[in-house]
């Protein structure tokens, strides 16, 4: 395989169920609850159908990296040819050491040995139903996105997309160069900002934001992120006091920054392709699961393959739109819904797992 043809994938996971590592956990405190709470680390045991997606629905990806605090589930394949196992001392300061924050772990993701130039980004909750093509993540070499304006984003991440978009205006904006003002960043990006693909209302919705000067945000999308690794790196380098400052904030915290940096970075620098948003809408979907209901009804969508991509986020415990922790009793019920739904859709154990033992 050419090397620019090259898609890897990441994949961060953490077993909060691990004795060792909630003892090493115990140790340090949190100063956010809200931002910190334990659905973080609530083990669903189901990340095999994720493996099992990669080989079925995704068999054309170069390389998986799994990114872990040094426990591994005890189904998987280690010797598999395609996974790369990465320990957080593998590529993180020492002396940032522990973490408990995924912010960390994403933003130092190009300095992974060997990582590729293209990869996506997955976090453990996001499974894919249905095959699908590396052109639905890259074309001509580009992350394939989408160019949509939105005002500032409503949910305990606010502060952080708040820093990430700071930032952006920071070094997008007309006093730094006049091509860089927002009203020519995406009128000299038509293609980009303004596809048919997106349909009417989400360009009226961009016409409508570009009155602004600065950037007030962007359309947000929880699911696989296509990035480029040169990106990160040129991230890195105009922002080095920012991205280090959320590198050593060993839990989340409402002056992090995120992810999302990257990908904001990509749509308005133009290295993106746009993608078709009205399919999008259709074929994913982000749901937040927070009762037994929430389960049942995640559990029929899957099982009706009613998305193609569907984002499974735990919102199990108390806090800003959660009133009651889940019981547990309800969690299991929920755990259980899930991954049978999970099995229907992948009930053959993949290579990715070691074979049971006649």
């Amino acid at each position: 395989m050419d090397n620019n043809d090259k898609i890897d994938f990441v994949l961060p996971w953490v077993d909060g169920g691990d004795p060792r590592w909630q003892a090493e956990y115990q140790q340090y405190s949190p100063g956010n609850a809200l931002l910190n709470t334990q659905s973080r680390f609530t083990e669903w045991d189901n990340l095999q159908y994720l493996f099992r997606a990669f080989e079925e629905s995704c068999s054309w990806v170069n390389k998986i990296y799994f990114i872990t605090w040094g426990h591994l589930p005890s189904w998987l394949n280690t010797e598999h040819p395609k996974l790369v196992i990465v320990n957080h001392q593998d590529y993180l300061p020492s002396d940032a050491l522990p973490v408990f924050s995924s912010h960390p772990i994403e933003l130092n993701l190009h300095r992974i040995e060997g990582l590729s130039e293209k990869f996506v980004y997955f976090n453990d909750d996001c499974f894919i139903l249905d095959k699908v093509k590396p052109t639905e993540f890259f074309k001509e070499q580009k992350p394939v996105d989408y160019g949509l304006l939105d005002v500032t984003h409503d949910g305990t991440i606010s502060h952080i997309v708040l820093n990430n978009i700071d930032i952006i205006n920071k070094h997008f904006n007309r006093h730094v160069a006049p091509e860089l003002a927002k009203s020519r960043v995406l009128t000299g990006n038509l293609k980009g900002w303004f596809s048919p693909k997106y349909g009417v209302a989400s360009l009226l919705q961009n016409l409508l934001l570009m009155k602004w000067k600065g950037h007030t945000g962007f359309v947000l999308n929880h699911h696989p992120q296509p990035l480029l690794k040169s990106t990160l790196e040129e991230v890195w380098k105009r922002e080095p006091d920012a991205l280090n400052k959320t590198t050593y904030s060993r839990f989340r915290d409402n002056q992090d920054v995120s992810q999302y940096l990257f990908r904001y970075w990509q749509l308005v620098s133009g290295k993106f392709s746009p993608g078709d948003y009205r399919q999008y809408q259709k074929q994913r979907k982000y749901v937040e699961v927070r009762t037994k209901a929430d389960a049942e009804r995640v559990a029929s969508d899957i099982h009706n393959k009613v998305y193609r991509m569907l984002c499974i986020n735990d919102a199990i415990f108390k806090g800003r739109y959660t009133k009651e922790d889940m019981s547990p009793a309800d969690f299991e019920h929920s755990k259980f819904a899930i991954n049978q739904a999970l099995a229907t859709v992948y009930p053959d154990v993949s290579s990715f797992e070691k074979r049971p033992v006649k």
